[in-house]
Formats: C-alpha cells, structure tokens, sequence
C-alpha cells in the first residue's frame, strides 16, 4: 500500500476557481461541432494542515459556458472530501472514490456520467496529485511502483465483471510487470510517441494548415490529426493540403467530433478515404455502441477512435464487447479520475486494445501523459500503434508543463500529477472577476454603452 508514515493532518478547504482560457479568439481548438471554445478548468486545490506544504490539484476540463456548473457539482462535493485523513486517504484513494460515486442523493443526477461524474474525477484525481506528491514521485511511476494487489483494490468491478474479474486483472498487472526496467530506461531515454492535432483546427487556414504540418514534420511527429466534418468540399481540399505537406510517410488521423449520422459517417469517411486516413474519430455519437460497430466494420481499413466523451467504464466495455473500435481514447478529465481511468486501461489490456489517449484541452496533456506511461510500463508494455494527443496551448500556465521532444513526451520527474497551475494564471483567468475577464467585461459594457 503506497503512502508516507508518519505524516498525519486533515484535508482543511477544497477551493475551487472558474477558469477560463480566451482560444476562441484565434480559434484554436475549433471542430465542426465545437467551432468557438474557450478552454476552461473548474479547478480545485486540496488544503491540509498536515504542515509538509503539499496540495492536492485537479480539474474538470470544459469549453467555456458552463464552467460555473462544473465548478458547483466540485463544491457539492465537498462534504465529502473536508476533514478526512490525509494519510488514510492517500494511502485508499478508493474509499473516497466509492463514497463520492455512492452518494445516493447525488449519484441521481448521473449515475457515474455528466457533470456530476466530472466533478467526481477532478477531486479524486487530486487525491492523487497529493498521494504522489507525498510519495515523492511523478504520478506515473507512483502506480508503476505500485503492487499489483493494491492496483486491483483501486478499481471498481461493478457493472464491469462480466467482462473483467478482479483476478483477471491481478493477472494482467502481474505479467505487465515483466521487463519493467528496460521499459522504463527507454522511457526516461527516448519518452513516449505524439501526435499532433495542432496543424489541424477546423478555424485555420489552409495557409496555417499547411505551415503548421511542415513544421509538424521537423519537430519529429509522424502522426497530425485534423478536425472534419463541417463540409465535405473544404474536408476533401484540407486533407489534400495536409498530405501534400506531409507526404506519404505520416500518419494522418480524422476527427469528426460527433457531427454525423452513422450513415453520413460511412459515405464521408469512403470520400476521404484516398487521402489514407488512419483513423475516423468520433464519427458519431459518443453513446451509440452499435452505430460505431457499423461504422468500423463499414469503414476498414480505417480504424474507428473514440472515447473523449465517453461516460464511464461501462459504457467503454461495451464498445470493447461489441468490437466497436479499433483504437480507444481515454480522457484524464472525462471519467471519475485515476481509479476509474485503471478500470478502462484494464479493459483495453483484456480485449487487446491500443490506447491513445485525448488531449485536446488545457491540462490535458500533463495529466494524461502519466496514465500512459505507466500502462507502458506496468501494464500493456507496448508502445506499438500507441501515441498520446498533443495540442500545442497554454502549458505555460502550469508549474510542471509537458515536455515534447523529437515527437515525444519526455517523463516527468517532478512528483504528483503535474496538474498545478501557476497562482498568477489562476489570478488572471478566473471568471468573471479575474484580471483579464475583468477587464474584458469593462470593455464590452463600455462599448454597449457607447
């Protein structure tokens, strides 16, 4: 069982912050069914009174209008969460995984999905922000350093044994362990495979698209994503620019974001199918397993992607049951954090799934690096057909920012979940009364006025 002795104290506060990043004013992170985001984090920060300076920081990923819900469904939350052990929740991240899913009033609003299931994944994920910081560790070795045993008592089996036991598990982790420490030197030598979506924002320009992929191409990536689905006209030209750019050798990946009908998403992919797309993302809703397996068994040899909005491991076993895709997306954000993000990685071992997650958002990147890296080490032990998204925004607004380099993210070495944000940056983007929206706001009412 992970854990420092002889630190004792209490969680003291939960405080949470509305912040939000301005990206639609240069479009950044447009796609067809999002075309205007302002990335934003309702963010939280884990007080103790423990007296070692530490902190736990987490966060709900979301785009803007709304934010302030999400910060609300965290500080229902935290009854829950104020006045614990903070070695005893370190040491079980779990227990407060089960009591804040199994919140009866609660869990009405989900259960285990939306806004609720979010603001779940952000607090649990500070616990582990905390628990590694304690440790001494980045996130990713903390579970990689983990015993198998104690791995397994972190996830919840229900609703997924019949696809998953807990010994199947034991045994997966078990066999990952072998040839731990050659994996991990190769990780600190050489990091973890990218790619790049940021040549590839619906918004940009041909010009951009194509100065972006080239520039792609230098810094080492051999996989760029871009966004379709608005037109199929301007899709056909876009990919055409992007494999001009590119060439022949890079992989190129295509993201609807949940704009098409399943049948509209077989006929679009078949007409972007000359540019040798490698995988079709999201191509249809989220929540219809079925309408995915269609579409993979009608689109191969592109491969079908999805799983930045799916809502829980449950959902995520099913479209492994019903071999509705071929490569599976997990968001650090989306789910109710690490133990449930466990569970998932799990499934795909079991069902031999690759696993490239989504990053596309603030923050997003640094957490999810971590959950990769330790299912290379302790668990798939593969980094074949495997990458990690890659946006190129905001990083500078956290303590520990991901590292890219030569098309891959270096490991982090500074311990916890590298979720931290920069006071300043809290200081200057929290809505509405934060420096920057401030004076937006200042601004748009002096021009209503005049």
């Amino acid at each position: 069982m992970p854990g420092t002795p002889g630190r004792t104290g209490r969680i003291t506060a939960v405080e949470t912050y509305d912040v939000r990043f301005p990206t639609s004013r240069d479009l950044d992170g447009s796609d067809a069914m999002n075309p205007d985001p302002d990335y934003s984090a309702a963010y939280l920060v884990l007080r103790t009174d423990a007296g070692d300076g530490l902190e736990g920081h987490g966060f709900s990923f979301t785009i803007g209008r709304g934010n302030e819900v999400q910060v609300a469904a965290i500080n229902a939350l935290r009854a829950h969460v104020v006045g614990r052990s903070v070695t005893e929740l370190c040491a079980d991240p779990a227990s407060l995984n089960r009591d804040l899913v199994g919140d009866s009033q609660l869990r009405w609003l989900g259960p285990e999905k939306g806004v609720m299931h979010m603001a779940v994944g952000a607090v649990v994920n500070a616990v582990w922000d905390l628990a590694a910081k304690r440790a001494g560790k980045p996130l990713w070795r903390f579970l990689a350093d983990a015993e198998p045993e104690w791995l397994v008592s972190q996830v919840d089996f229900r609703y997924i044994a019949d696809a998953l036991s807990p010994d199947q598990a034991l045994e997966l982790l078990r066999r990952g362990r072998a040839g731990r420490a050659e994996r991990e030197r190769e990780l600190l030598r050489r990091g973890y495979p990218a790619y790049t979506t940021s040549p590839g924002w619906l918004g940009y320009s041909d010009r951009k698209l194509t100065r972006l992929a080239r520039a792609a191409l230098a810094d080492g990536f051999t996989q760029i994503k871009l966004k379709v689905g608005a037109d199929l006209a301007d899709d056909i030209r876009r990919c055409r620019a992007a494999r001009a750019a590119v060439g022949p050798a890079v992989r190129i990946a295509i993201d609807a974001n949940q704009r098409w009908n399943v049948t509209e998403a077989i006929a679009w992919t078949k007409a972007l199918a000359e540019f040798d797309p490698y995988w079709i993302e999201e191509p249809t809703s989220p929540d219809d397993i079925l309408g995915h397996a269609a579409i993979r068994a009608a689109v191969a040899p592109v491969r079908v992607a999805t799983g930045e909005h799916v809502q829980n491991r449950i959902v995520f076993k099913q479209l492994l049951q019903s071999g509705a895709l071929d490569v599976l997306q997990i968001d650090a954000a989306r789910v109710g954090g690490v133990n449930e993000n466990l569970a998932i990685l799990l499934l795909a071992a079991k069902f031999g799934v690759p696993v490239c997650p989504h990053a596309g958002g603030v923050g997003l990147c640094e957490l999810v690096q971590h959950l990769s890296m330790f299912d290379y080490l302790a668990l798939s032990g593969s980094t074949d057909d495997r990458v990690i998204e890659f946006v190129d925004h905001l990083h500078e607004h956290f303590v520990e920012p991901v590292r890219i380099h030569r098309g891959h993210y270096r490991a982090p070495r500074a311990p916890g979940f590298s979720a931290q944000m920069h006071p300043e940056s809290i200081a200057r983007y929290t809505y509405p009364d934060g420096g920057f929206w401030a004076a937006e706001l200042a601004l748009t009412a002096q021009e209503v006025s005049v």
